[in-house]
C-alpha cells in the first residue's frame, strides 16, 4: 500500500507540475510554432516533459532510502538524466548547435555507464558473454541513440508519453514475473510520472514534451534496460523488445535517409508514425495503436523471454512485423 501511495503522489505531482509548466510556457511565449514539417497545426506550449524529470528525480531518493535502488544507480540516473534534461531545457528556450548537444549526450551516457559499472553480461543462446571495454563503448553509443531516437519519435500528440507509461508498467511486470520484486518500483515510478504529463499531452495535446523531456525519457529507458541486464542478463533483450516500436521506426527511418545522403539532423516528417497520422488524419489512432502493440504484441514476447525464452529469437519475433509495418508506411521515404 505504501508503494501505491508513493506512485499516486508522483502521478499527482507530475500532473500539477505539467499544469504549472503550461502556464509558464504561455506567459513566456515558449511555444512550438507549426511549420511545413510539423505534425500539428496550432501553436502549442512546450517543455511539459520537465514535469517528468522533476517527478522522477525528486522521488528517486525515496527508492534509495527504501533500499529499492542502489547508490550507484541513483547517481547514474541523477547525473546522466539531469545533464540531458538541462541541455534540453536550454535548447527549448534558446536552440543550441547540434554538435554541443551531442557532446553533452555522450558525456551523460558515459557518466551513466560508468556509474552502472560498465556493460553488463549478455545472455546469448544460454551462455553469458562479457564484452568488456568494447561492451562499455557500445553501451554508450546505445544510450546516445536511445535519447536521440526518443526525441525523433516525439512528433505527435501522446506518443512519447504512452510509450513511457506502457514500457514502464511492462518493465515492472517483467521484474515481478522473474522474481525481482524489489526492482519493480523504479520503472513503475517512471510510468507514474509520465502518466501525469500524459494527461495534458494526450490527443489533442495541451502542451508538448519538449527536448528536456524526450531526451530524458530516452536516456532513462536506456539506462533501465542496462540496469535490468545487471539484475538478470536476459532481461536486457526483454526491454529491447518492449522498446521495439520506437527502435524500429527511428532506426529504419534514419538508415533510409542516410542511404539517400540526406542531412539526418534536419527536421522531417518521414517516420512511419508521422506518415500514419497523416494517413488517418488524426494523431489519436496512431497513439492508441502503439499502446496496443506494446501491451498485446511486444509484452507477451518480452514475458516469454523474461521467463527463459531465447532473447535473440524474441527480438526476431517482435521486430519482423514492426519492420513490415514501418515499410508499409514508407518510413524514411515519404515526406
Amino acid at each position: 500500500m505504501m508503494a501505491l501511495g508513493f506512485l499516486l503522489l508522483v502521478f499527482l505531482a507530475s500532473l500539477l507540475m505539467t499544469w504549472l509548466l503550461r502556464r509558464y510556457a504561455l506567459l513566456r511565449n515558449v511555444l512550438d510554432i507549426p511549420n511545413q514539417r510539423s505534425s500539428h497545426t496550432l501553436p502549442t506550449p512546450r517543455g511539459g516533459g520537465l514535469a517528468i524529470v522533476l517527478g522522477v528525480s525528486l522521488a528517486l531518493p525515496g527508492l534509495f532510502l527504501w533500499e529499492d535502488l542502489a547508490a550507484q544507480h541513483l547517481w547514474a540516473l541523477w547525473g546522466a538524466g539531469g545533464l540531458v534534461a538541462l541541455v534540453g531545457f536550454i535548447d527549448d528556450h534558446r536552440p543550441l548547435a547540434a554538435r554541443w548537444r551531442l557532446v553533452a549526450h555522450f558525456a551523460a551516457a558515459i557518466w551513466g555507464v560508468v556509474w552502472l559499472g560498465g556493460a553488463p553480461d549478455l545472455e546469448i543462446f544460454g551462455g553469458r558473454v562479457n564484452l568488456g571495454w568494447v561492451g562499455a563503448a557500445l553501451a554508450v553509443f546505445y544510450l546516445v541513440w536511445m535519447l536521440n531516437l526518443y526525441n525523433f519519435m516525439d512528433g505527435i500528440d501522446g506518443i512519447a508519453g504512452v510509450e513511457a507509461v506502457t514500457v514502464g508498467l511492462a518493465g515492472a511486470l517483467l521484474y515481478a514475473l522473474s522474481g525481482h520484486l524489489d526492482a519493480m518500483l523504479l520503472p513503475a515510478l517512471l510510468a507514474a510520472a509520465s502518466a501525469g504529463f500524459l494527461f495534458w499531452n494526450f490527443p489533442p495535446a495541451r502542451i508538448f514534451m519538449g527536448d528536456a523531456g524526450s531526451g530524458y525519457l530516452g536516456l532513462i529507458l536506456g539506462l533501465l534496460s542496462l540496469q535490468a541486464a545487471w539484475v538478470e542478463p536476459r532481461l536486457f533483450w526483454a526491454w529491447l523488445i518492449l522498446l521495439g516500436v520506437f527502435i524500429v521506426d527511428a532506426t529504419l527511418t534514419l538508415g533510409r535517409r542516410l542511404c539517400r545522403g540526406e542531412k539526418v539532423y534536419q527536421a522531417h516528417r518521414s517516420h512511419a508514425y508521422q506518415v500514419a497520422s497523416r494517413h488517418y488524419g488524426r494523431h489519436l489512432p496512431v497513439t492508441v495503436a502503439i499502446a496496443l502493440i506494446n501491451l498485446f504484441w511486444l509484452l507477451p514476447i518480452a514475458c516469454w523471454v523474461a521467463l527463459g525464452g531465447e532473447g535473440l529469437v524474441g527480438i526476431l519475433l517482435a521486430y519482423v512485423p514492426l519492420v513490415g509495418l514501418a515499410v508499409r508506411f514508407k518510413a524514411g521515404i515519404a515526406d
